[in-house]
């Protein structure tokens, strides 16, 4: 791979060149023609037609579809509820692919479903059944078109190969879009994948995402950032290749992706029997995007993302050449974040000769569980016989029209009797619900994230497994090869993409879309574990902050703030929910949490005074200089925070933030937010983004004091003074990035669900 720092050019969408080369070569061109060639990309195309503001360098867009799962519908429609609900504006998707089948016992993952079947009814949505279809999967089926905006709650809310721009949100920003308003965000910068070559036999969309991943995560080259799919080296590709590849963008950091649309893009959408969704999609004849990446996907060979990254990726071959090396370096990570539960993660041990022999093998999901994967993985079984009881290969279809089709070509028969466990649409192997390996197993997955305990081990009880991430194809000879890890290059033959067959008769019988038809008079139905959520007060203008989590990994991922699994069961219930903050990276941070917040309701009891264990801190505060003034404790709020280096990499879950506040957090504290969506939850339910410069000198119990926040959220970029107060005093600087009027007034607010009552309220 070839990367562009600083500017390239794409002509006719052939030649690709360096900004420098390119202006060097045409010294005539004008500041007026760069600036209309960097709005020559199909992404500001599409986001330009979309615009509310008028203004293209601060966007307000109006989405075409929202989408979402069921571990995030309930506590979105819950606060849109809140925020004064009253009808779905635009088609609204409620998928249940990602818990029917947890095994916690009780009723509340059906409670919940029943609970989003009831609000499509009564607000106008469209509800997918448990085990019809991966949401992403359906919308590739029955929504996605050229020229769209999509915004889902989940993060792999990507349909760039169709044509649409879909964007992975928290749920505050579908709240937005469901009480009429818009997604506003600042246009993004874009970097242009220019593909050429043709794909090797048995390279899949997977091998050619985590090559990408692998280039582009570690330095943040596609950090919030468009990518854009261009080059010759589409056109060999068939719809699901490019589909499972765009899927898997989500993991580069980058906002979203979009890609050129061909016939191929125009056959899938009309075997969909939705032909008049296509739009020719194509850059202008002179674009400049401000990054660039060419691939030559001949290069490309079958990769394995190693634990617990999808970025820790290596070609199959080069692992091979070095695996006790690199098995040693997972097994140092683990130990370093698990402590003495690591050593348990005897990886080396599962070498043979110098081959690793894996555990369990899993193809599922938005990317793995598409009809040419499992066709393709099928074909390389051919004659193949493995231990199935020793390594269990588990494939899950996205959707049931691609299980019906592999039903009637005879290949689901073929598969089951060869070993194969066919199960039906569900994520659980991506996000530790379903398939959890043994302790110690090593599993090889073509799902979206191989994050520690994402598999849904519970290192509370002392387990531990290790997941890596690799294509359907090198899964499957994998498996034929007895779970010793083969490339899917070494299986002699070139298969061919197969046909398909699809079925609208499925979603007809299951789906039930309320959208043209709602029935605003029926009642939300409600289980005994949905509950409302907390009254959250405003911001008030001087904060005591006690920390109460530090943790110091290079990145912490939304599935360590909240963890996924079991978790996601009490979604609706978020008194619940918030017990599991950090139960697997920081078991005692729920307890530190409760005992400040003690504190907080001990202060407001006493009528303008503060516990005997805040005395000492109130009176430090008094003494410092500018602030010997400040008597009125009605203006001080207090209050948790929590310290990570870089924090919000992995999904969207709002869990993540939400579970903070519900725990009496009001900030979090940082060098750098992993991802735009992470620190946009946060604002979103009314917690400071908080920086800084220098690594963390505090320590779990100090207090952070913040004095007049109002004037610091006028102009959140620059620098504040701050005081930590622990063993001593002294002073910090902190900053925010820059932030909308809109997410300042949240923020002021206390909570989306405040700002949101308090708009629906003036506008009656």
């Amino acid at each position: 791979m070839k990367r562009y720092e600083n500017g390239v050019y794409l002509i006719d969408g052939k030649n690709f060149i360096s900004e420098e080369d390119f202006l060097r070569n045409h010294p005539d061109f004008t500041k007026e023609e760069q600036t209309a060639a960097l709005r020559g990309g199909m992404a500001r195309s599409i986001l330009s037609a979309h615009n509310q503001s008028g203004d293209d360098s601060l966007l307000q867009l109006k989405v075409d579809m929202l989408i979402s799962d069921d571990p995030t519908y309930v506590s979105i429609l819950q606060t849109a509820k809140a925020s004064g609900l009253d009808h779905f504006p635009i088609p609204y998707v409620l998928s249940n692919c990602h818990n029917s089948l947890h095994a916690i016992g009780g009723t509340i993952n059906c409670d919940d479903h029943v609970f989003g079947w009831s609000a499509c009814r009564k607000y106008g949505g469209i509800y997918i059944p448990p085990h019809v279809a991966v949401m992403h999967q359906y919308m590739r089926e029955a929504m996605a078109g050229g020229g769209q905006l999509a915004l889902g709650s989940d993060s792999h809310t990507r349909y760039g190969a169709l044509g649409t721009l879909g964007f992975g949100e928290g749920g505050g920003e579908v709240v937005k879009l469901l009480l009429g308003g818009t997604y506003d965000v600042s246009m993004p910068e874009t970097v242009a994948v220019y593909l050429e070559g043709r794909p090797r036999p048995g390279v899949g969309p997977q091998d050619v995402a985590l090559a990408l991943i692998r280039e582009v995560y570690p330095d943040g080259f596609a950090k919030n950032r468009i990518l854009e799919f261009v080059g010759p080296g589409i056109l060999g590709l068939s719809a699901d290749f490019r589909n499972g590849v765009d899927v898997m963008t989500a993991e580069t950091a980058c906002w979203t992706s979009i890609w050129e649309t061909d016939g191929e893009i125009e056959r899938y959408l009309g075997l969909h029997e939705r032909k008049e969704a296509y739009r020719e999609l194509h850059p202008a004849k002179i674009t400049r995007y401000d990054r660039g990446l060419r691939i030559d996907l001949g290069e490309i060979h079958p990769m394995i993302a190693l634990p617990f990254h999808p970025s820790n990726a290596w070609e199959i071959r080069e692992f091979q050449q070095n695996a006790e090396d690199l098995l040693r370096e997972v097994e140092r990570e683990a130990m370093e974040k698990e402590g003495t539960l690591g050593k348990e993660l005897k990886l080396t041990e599962k070498l043979k000769k110098g081959k690793l022999q894996v555990d369990q093998a899993i193809i599922s999901g938005c990317g793995g569980g598409l009809y040419s994967n499992i066709m393709a993985a099928a074909d390389i079984l051919q004659n193949a016989s493995w231990d199935s009881g020793r390594l269990p290969f588990s494939i899950y279809p996205a959707s049931q029209p691609i299980l019906m089709e592999l039903m009637q070509n005879g290949t689901a028969a073929r598969l089951m009797k060869q070993g194969v466990i066919l199960k039906t649409a569900f994520c659980g192997p991506c996000i530790g619900a379903g398939d959890i390996p043994a302790h110690g197993d090593f599993s090889i997955r073509h799902v979206t994230r191989n994050f520690l305990n994402r598999e849904g081990v519970r290192p509370e009880n002392h387990q531990i497994a290790a997941v890596a991430l690799m294509d359907a194809r090198s899964i499957a000879a994998t498996v034929a090869n007895g779970g010793l890890l083969t490339s899917a290059e070494d299986i002699i033959g070139d298969w061919k993409e197969p046909e398909y067959h699809f079925d609208a008769s499925i979603y007809e019988r299951h789906l039930q879309c309320f959208f043209e038809c709602r029935q605003p008079e029926e009642k939300l139905i409600y289980g005994p574990n949905i509950k409302d959520w907390p009254e959250m007060e405003p911001l008030k203008n001087h904060l005591l902050l006690q920390v109460c989590g530090e943790i110091l990994d290079e990145v912490t991922t939304t599935d360590d703030l909240c963890p996924s699994g079991e978790t996601n069961s009490y979604r609706a219930n978020p008194e619940r929910l918030a017990s599991f903050t950090l139960a697997g990276r920081d078991p005692g941070y729920v307890g530190r949490t409760k005992k400040t917040k003690l504190l907080k309701e001990a202060a407001e009891r006493s009528e303008g005074g503060l516990p005997q264990e805040l005395t000492a801190v109130w009176e430090q505060i008094r003494k410092l200089e500018g602030q010997e003034g400040i008597l009125n404790l009605s203006e001080l709020q207090i209050g948790s925070l929590l310290y990570a280096k870089r924090p919000g990499d992995g999904s969207s879950r709002e869990m993540a933030a939400s579970n903070q506040r519900v725990l009496g957090g009001l900030a979090n504290l940082c060098r750098e937010y992993a991802t735009r969506r992470y620190r946009t939850n946060l604002i979103n339910w009314g917690m400071l983004p908080l920086q800084m410069e220098a690594d963390s000198e505090f320590e779990i119990g100090d207090w952070i004091y913040i004095s007049h926040t109002y004037g610091c959220l006028e102009n959140p970029e620059q620098p504040f003074k701050a005081w930590v107060i622990g063993k001593g005093i002294r002073e910090l600087k902190l900053f925010m990035l820059p932030m909308t009027e809109e997410e300042k007034n949240i923020l002021r607010a206390g909570s989306l669900i405040n700002y949101n009552r308090k708009m629906m309220t003036a506008k009656k």
